[in-house]
């Protein structure tokens, strides 16, 4: 399965990084360690976790307050989010306007 990040989607994930890694030294490489494991689980089992909003899918985060917001099919999973759960609430849907 292909992997496919919007860039909407990259640049919240570099902020995100770039604040934990501005709190505490190596914060922000833990922060991304997160994020490879929780991809990581999506691309092994792209249907497992629950629907949040039509076809699109959540995986929470372990150790911080994120989870990765992604349609998956039977070639791509598509990452449209890194989703901070104090945000707005539908607010990750921003990204997937075209």
């Amino acid at each position: 399965m292909r992997l496919l990040v919007r860039p909407e989607a990259q640049a919240e994930l570099l902020d995100a990084q770039r604040w934990y890694e501005q709190r505490s030294p190596g914060l922000g490489f833990e922060f991304a360690r997160a994020v490879d494991a929780a991809m990581t689980r999506a691309l092994r089992m792209p249907l497992a976790f629950p629907c949040i909003e039509a076809e699109f899918r959540h995986v929470v985060m372990r150790k911080f307050p994120y989870s990765v917001i992604y349609h998956a099919d039977e070639v791509e999973l598509l990452v449209v989010s890194f989703f901070h759960h104090r945000r707005k609430p539908g607010g990750w849907q921003r990204n997937i306007a075209d």
